[in-house]
């Protein structure tokens, strides 16, 4: 031994790469069959292997390490307003669009113009049409888990076709760009890329979640282009190809694509002031814009922005609980295959007992999360056949997405907490998923912003509220607690000040919702156990809940030994 060799490394944990994240994950198996998805016949098998992969979780971090950077100006001091990226971000990218994480469930989507006149086959708040949702559902749950700031664009793309159907001639003209599995990040009008990516810009200083309070002005031109003047205090993913934008035209808050081009091939007129300093979500640009007489196209009417926007709305919250899911699937198997290779107090981590039953309680909440995020995505594919399915996505939607979205920052955190210090710290994983976690519960409608979705369901649509609720008591009878949750929820939406237990309604609906979920899905001994320590009595701190001997069975259903 040389004097610098002072010491030899031990005890430390392999690195969790060269792993099938589909394979390795029984819960996830299980909610595909159970919602009608065939693992290996849509290639979910070959799509785990490859974002298990050493190189994908490298790009993860480079991505991150590397953040984007805006490029206000060139050399010449004229405006470029171009942000740029790591190639390993653009790598990310590339990888996603040709999986059509962006917008595969549209492949059979009508383009609303042509000999076939107006697609009806156009997905709309009330029709939910697209097709492939459960196994994008999971295909999106495996990439977050990976590197979740590239999942934005994805999400905003695959959500705008909602948005853009309004609109008949603009559906025809993007969708061929938007379903191509080509990834293109050069700056050039839509017109000459292989694909493009469609973001967003809703909300401004003043305002946030009230986009009614709006100032930005939209000024007709002629037919249905107008020039915007404005400014937005969160536009993401600035460098797409076009925006959904909210602002006011003559005859109210109006959606409007805003082109990065002009229909004549010059730059429009978006001035990026800025990118956000965020938590979490490094790789990914969020920006600070002014348009300034900024070229778009009106979608839908004018004084009808909100409900165009609602269109893609339901989309994108079904990718926040998806992405939620995947962030704590992620922290669960680095928590688990930490323990297995862990030595302390002359035995394995993951064979002391407290650590045994945080790991089991974890895995517990696991189940449930991913059985009810499959489940909702499977009321998505229904939709436009079976009208109960469609009423079940409006309803639950907004409970699954409190639900599962806010479970996740105390989740990982408990999952960081079994590493110790390695956890804690920016060379693994687990630093980046914590930072990452409580993004999707703010992005779409903050926790009261759906706690009240969900009594404003109760109160407009009150027949379908109560036909959810009693089909989730019925799929669920029997076990523990599920009357009382019943009982409690009709209590809370039926109450004096609804709005009070607005946060408690949510929940209960949600915890019916993933009970119902786990008795189509999981073994009926993890759903009873996760229904008696999560419906029948109030959730304790994760350890607390008394899992009974189900401990090494949760353990091999969320990572089997390797």
């Amino acid at each position: 031994m040389s004097a610098y060799d002072t010491h030899r490394v031990f005890n430390q944990t392999p690195p969790f790469v060269d792993v099938n994240l589909v394979t390795l994950d029984q819960p996830l198996l299980d909610a595909l069959t159970a919602n009608g998805v065939d693992p290996v016949q849509e290639g979910l098998l070959s799509f785990g292997e490859a974002w298990g992969a050493a190189e994908r979780f490298e790009l993860g971090r480079l991505a991150n390490e590397n953040p984007p950077k805006l490029r206000t100006h060139n050399a010449r001091g004229e405006r470029a307003d171009q942000v740029e990226f790591h190639p390993a971000y653009h790598a990310l990218m590339a990888a996603s669009m040709e999986a059509g994480l962006h917008a595969s469930t549209w492949d059979r989507m009508s383009d609303g113009g042509g000999k076939n006149g107006p697609g009806k086959s156009i997905p709309g708040a009330n029709s939910l049409q697209g097709r492939g949702h459960v196994a994008r559902a999971a295909r999106l749950s495996v990439i977050s888990g990976v590197e979740a700031g590239h999942v934005c664009p994805l999400t905003m793309t695959h959500a705008s076709l909602a948005s853009l159907a309004v609109a008949p001639e603009r559906l025809s003209q993007w969708l061929p760009f938007v379903r191509s599995r080509q990834y293109d990040p050069r700056f050039l009008p839509f017109w000459e890329k292989r694909g493009v990516n469609i973001g967003m810009g809703m909300t401004e200083k003043q305002g946030g979640t009230d986009v009614r309070a709006n100032t930005t002005t939209a000024a007709p031109v002629q037919d249905d282009e107008y020039e915007i003047t404005g400014h937005k205090w969160f536009m993401s993913a600035p460098m797409c190809d076009a925006f959904l934008v909210l602002a006011q035209a003559p005859g109210g808050l109006t959606c409007f694509l805003v082109p990065r081009f002009r229909p004549d091939g010059s730059v429009n007129g978006l001035r990026f002031q800025r990118l956000k300093d965020k938590l979490g979500n490094r790789s990914n640009a969020s920006s600070e814009v002014e348009f300034v007489a900024a070229f778009g196209w009106r979608l839908g009417e004018e004084g009808r922005g909100v409900r165009t926007i609602i269109d893609m709305v339901q989309y994108t919250r079904l990718d926040c609980v998806s992405g939620s899911n995947g962030l704590m699937r992620m922290a669960l198997a680095q928590a688990i295959h930490h323990a297995r290779h862990r030595m302390a107090f002359g035995k394995k981590l993951v064979d002391q007992p407290a650590m045994t039953l945080v790991l089991a309680d974890l895995a517990l909440e696991m189940e449930a999360m991913t059985a009810l995020t499959l489940r909702l995505a499977a009321s998505f594919d229904a939709s436009g056949a079976i009208p109960a399915e469609a009423t079940f996505a409006r309803v639950v939607t907004p409970a699954a997405k409190f639900f599962v979205c806010k479970t996740a920052p105390g989740f990982i955190y408990e999952a960081l907490e079994c590493l110790g210090g390695n956890g804690y710290v920016e060379d693994g994983a687990m630093a980046r998923l914590y930072r990452e976690a409580p993004l999707n519960a703010i992005w779409e409608g903050s926790g009261n912003v759906m706690a009240l979705d969900v009594l404003r369901a109760a109160s407009r649509e009150a027949d379908e509220m109560v036909a959810v609720a009693s089909q989730l008591a019925e799929e669920a009878r029997g076990m523990p607690g599920v009357a009382e949750a019943a009982k409690d929820l009709g209590d809370a939406l039926r109450g004096d000040n609804p709005e009070w237990r607005a946060r408690f309604a949510a929940d209960r609906l949600a915890g019916l919702a993933a009970a119902a979920a786990l008795r189509r899905s999981a073994p009926a001994a993890v759903a009873e156990a996760w229904a008696r320590t999560r419906l029948a009595t109030p959730r304790r701190i994760y350890g607390a809940n008394d899992v009974g001997d189900l401990a090494p069975r949760l353990l091999e259903r969320a990572l089997p030994l390797i």
